[in-house]
């Protein structure tokens, strides 16, 4: 299993809000800023399913996160399951006025997993920005 976390400085309703919606997983779901999300599909809920195209911006990579939701409760955790069959939750802690996110996930075989904890990090890295300049 993969983990990474981050710390916001936000509150869990702002946090939920922009983990969540898919104008906002546009903006901040990317590692770097050489790729973006042009396309999310995002229902909330257990049994929801979830689409983030995922590409870098030169068009040289692209591919589609998606999954099912297994167990969502609305500012504490959320649980998945992806297309591929692997599986992943989010848990987020309210520390006072920030929320400690931590993501563990299987890894893909096609990949190195440092490579995937480097990519993921980055991720939620960029959420963290994100969420703290808007």
């Amino acid at each position: 299993m993969i983990t990474v976390q981050t710390i916001v400085n936000a509150i869990i309703e702002k946090v939920w809000e922009f983990w969540t919606n898919p104008k906002h997983i546009q903006k901040w779901n990317n590692p770097t800023d050489d790729w973006h999300t042009p396309a999310v599909e995002n229902d909330v809920k257990a049994g929801g399913k979830f689409k983030y195209t995922m590409a870098t911006k030169n068009g040289s990579i692209s591919f589609d996160y998606e999954g099912i939701y297994t167990k969502v409760d609305k500012f504490s955790v959320i649980e998945y399951h992806l297309v591929d069959n692997r599986t992943g939750s989010i848990r987020f802690e309210i520390q006072g006025d920030k929320v400690k996110i931590t993501e563990i996930f299987e890894p893909e075989k096609a990949h190195p997993a440092s490579e995937q904890k480097e990519f993921c990090q980055g991720v939620i890295d960029n959420f963290k920005k994100y969420t703290e300049a808007n």
